[in-house]
Parts: C-alpha cells; structure tokens; sequence
C-alpha cells in the first residue's frame, strides 16, 4: 500500500486517524499497531509473521539483557537478526557468487532455483537495523528495556516509517511511545510536511522517471555524452525526490500521530565534500553505522591506517546495506575512498584554487557514480559512466525530444530550484509578515492546490513504487 496510491489517501488514512483520535489513551498504542499491522499484510500477507517474530525476539532479548544476562541477550539479538537479513537479502547473491568462483553454478539446479526464488521482505533492511539498535541500547545501559510487549511492537511496526525509514532508533521515541500529546499545530505541521513529501514523490520523482527510464534503456552504442548527463542529472533528481519525499510523509504522518521522527535529509546537494555529503543523505542510515560500527571499532585506536580500514569497511557495508549486487558495493567504496582523499587534505587543495570547487568537485563524485545505483551491473555502469566523456556518439535528438517533454522540463527546472533550501529561506522571510497579512491564509490555499494537484496525477494512474523499497 503506498502512500500516493487512493486506498491509502482516502480509505486507511482518514480512518486510521478517525479511530485513533476517538479512541482512548490507553488505547491508542493498540490502535497503531493495529492499523500498522493491516498495512504491512496488506502488501506482503504472510510475511508479516516474520516482522512479528522479530519483535518478540528483540523484545525478549531486551528483557534478558535487563535481568542480568547482557552478552546473550545481545548476541542472541544481532545473530537472529543478521541471519533473517542475510538469508532474505543476500543468501541468492552469496550462492551465485560462491558457485560461479568454483564453476560449478547451474540456473537449472534445484538450490540456485530456490535461493534465486526466496521473496525480499519490504523493509527489512530498516526494521532490523532498528531492532538492533534497540538490544545495542539496553546493552550500552542508553536505554531501559521495554517491558511493555504492545508498547515495543507498536514501535517496531510503526506503518508511517516500516518500509523506507527514516530509521528511528527506540531511544528517539521512547516518551513518545508512552506520553504523547498531539496538537493543531503540530498536526498541521504534519499535513503540511505529508503533501510536499507528496508532491516530491508524485510530480517530480514518478515524471523524471519516465526521463531516467527512457536514457537508462538506451543501448551502449546509441548513448551519446549529451544523453548520458541527462540521464544521470535526472536520476539524481529523481533518487532525491523519490527517498526524501517518502522521508517528509513519514515524518509527517508521525507528526499526525504525537511522534517527531529524525530527519533523514538535509539539502544533501548542497555538500562540500562527500563527507558532508553523507552527513546530509540518508542521515539516519550513515549515523548508524558511524554509531554503532565506527565509532566502536574505529575510534578506540590510534592508527590512522586501521581507521582508514574501519572507514572502508563502513562505505562497503553501506553500499551493501542497498542491495546484494556489486553495484552496490563499489558505489560504497568509491564514496569511502574519496572521504579518505578528503581526511589527506582533498578539500584544503581545492579550497586553494577556489572555494567553489569543493561543490563542484563534491557534485561531480556523486553524480559521474549513480550509474552503479542505477545500473543492473558493473560492466553496464563501467560503459555508462564511459560513454559521459565519450563525444563521438552522435545525440538521437528526436529520442530525447520524446522523453524530454515541456512538463518533465518543468519538473527537472522546480527539482534544481529544490535542491537549496528555498521553501525554509522563503518562510522564514515571510514570518514576520504573517500577522499583518494573513499569508497563513495563502499557505493553505497553496498546499491544498499541490494536494489537488498531486491528486490529478495519482488519478491518471501515473504508478512508480518508491526506489528505497527495494533495500
């Protein structure tokens, strides 16, 4: 069930907060895990057993860790989970690489059709990076152990952040979870934040797809250098729009529900370096691994060389986090290497030149590398990335003029205009104002036409699933 699709919009929705605002306080945990329950088995049916069963596991290890018995109740934690991770996310890729590196790989054989057939759990990736998270917590005395079954369940299956995040770790809700008060304000705030996320995801993210598709698609020898920067300009619009929008309903549904989830986005393309740059994209994502994984392994040493290799490490397990194909990995590593060139004093050398090369620099690295995010493999993001400073490939303009339509000119235009924090700049300019001339009275008016809008978009059947629910 998506969050742009009608059921959602129009039927879970609205009844969903029908029932929770009528309903009692005590009530209201076993409400959203109700609701939270119904929209996961709506899309995934008997998988939401093994949400469940994640949840008992985690609770329960939450509960050994309290009494006393803290290295069990963690390894049993991290052991479950990493094993249900690596069995419905990365056994197929470990099977086929293991059986290729000794020739014996055969597509016809009985165990590559049933790894190649083993079904990837929508969110997964998020849920059980959160459950640990929270047996890490309890471990590291951050946390108490929750002791309120309907309490934890509710927290692990929350239906406004379970498919794509952001990941919300138990120790930022935690009040929340069991005294929370909602407000107009904080309800309208989260209205608001819901219909821009709405609007990334449905105006410009599902139409700059039919662009990236179309480029995507193209063979090798009719891709041109002039196509290929289009291509990778409009994924980049895309992926941002497409993941920070699912981001801004989370946190706006969590807001209509008393819960101030963490941003996951920050005007990423607004970065100096690709430090910053992961400082800014998928925020809760990079502070868990530097929390959990960095800072444990990396920091407690005084060897420059051994965090150097701790980093490495990190920017694999990052790429790897994304899915299990090379791809992936060596997009990581790339973004690992270059933060390493950055600590050698990249950005100290640019900055000597000029000090907007560092954004240059920084936006080239990130963009020249999405073919291996967008790519099916390495050898066609390889000829991809190539063909950008290939010139001898004539453009097909009347290819691009067929994807490259006036609306999709417009969305790829309001896009660029949205990577800088325009929208906040402008608010809080108007602020000021808004006694004196109502412009509250605008604000509504406008979202409501975006509502409209987006709406108008939804009804012309304009489908494209969120690219984060693949992780």
């Amino acid at each position: 069930m998506l969050f742009s699709s009608p059921i959602f919009l129009f039927v879970f929705l609205p009844l969903c907060l029908f029932v929770y605002y009528l309903s009692p306080k005590k009530f209201k945990n076993f409400i959203l895990l109700f609701f939270s329950l119904s929209f996961y088995t709506w899309g995934e049916q008997e998988l939401v057993l093994l949400i469940l069963i994640s949840a008992i596991i985690d609770y329960s290890c939450g509960i050994i860790i309290s009494k006393g018995l803290r290295k069990l109740g963690l390894t049993l934690s991290i052991i479950f989970n990493l094993s249900i991770l690596f069995y419905f996310k990365y056994s197929n890729f470990v099977y086929t690489n293991l059986t290729s590196l000794f020739e014996i790989y055969d597509v016809t054989s009985k165990n590559a059709q049933y790894f190649s057939n083993i079904i990837l759990p929508i969110g997964i990736s998020f849920y059980t990076f959160q459950t640990m998270s929270y047996t890490i917590d309890v471990y590291k005395g951050n946390v108490k152990a929750n002791k309120n079954f309907i309490n934890f369940v509710t927290y692990v299956t929350l239906f406004p952040q379970l498919i794509a995040g952001p990941i919300v770790r138990y120790s930022q809700i935690e009040k929340e979870l069991n005294h929370r008060k909602t407000s107009i304000n904080q309800f309208s705030e989260g209205i608001e934040r819901f219909i821009i996320g709405l609007a990334k995801k449905v105006i410009i993210a599902n139409n700059t797809a039919f662009l990236v598709d179309g480029i995507f698609s193209l063979p090798v020898s009719e891709m041109s250098s002039l196509l290929g920067w289009i291509g990778v300009f409009a994924f980049g619009i895309q992926i941002y729009y497409d993941f920070s929008g699912y981001s801004d309903m989370a946190i706006g549904l969590g807001k209509m529900f008393g819960f101030n989830f963490p941003e996951n986005f920050k005007y990423p393309y607004t970065a100096q370096s690709i430090q910053e740059f992961w400082k800014r994209w998928h925020i809760t994502l990079s502070t868990w691994f530097r929390d959990y994984i960095y800072i444990p392994l990396g920091l407690k040493s005084s060897s420059k060389f051994y965090r150097m290799l701790i980093l490495m490490f990190v920017f694999f397990l990052t790429g790897f986090w994304h899915g299990a194909n090379w791809n992936f990995i060596v997009w990581g590593l790339i973004h690992g290497l270059f933060i390493i060139f950055e600590r050698f004093g990249l950005i100290k050398a640019l900055k000597k030149v000029h000090i907007s090369l560092t954004h240059v620099y920084a936006m080239f690295v990130i963009f020249v590398t999405f073919p291996f995010f967008r790519c099916s493999n390495i050898t066609e993001a390889s000829k991809y990335i190539m063909n950008l400073f290939t010139f001898s490939t004539p453009t097909n303009f009347n290819y691009l003029s067929f994807y490259l339509s006036k609306e999709i000119i417009a969305c790829l235009f309001i896009g660029f205009i949205f990577f800088f924090p325009v929208y906040h700049k402008v608010g809080a300019y108007l602020k000021p104002f808004n006694n004196q001339y109502k412009l509250s009275y605008f604000k509504v008016i406008g979202l409501f036409s975006i509502y409209i809008l987006c709406f108008i978009y939804i009804s012309k059947g304009n489908y494209s699933p969120f690219i984060y629910f693949n992780f």
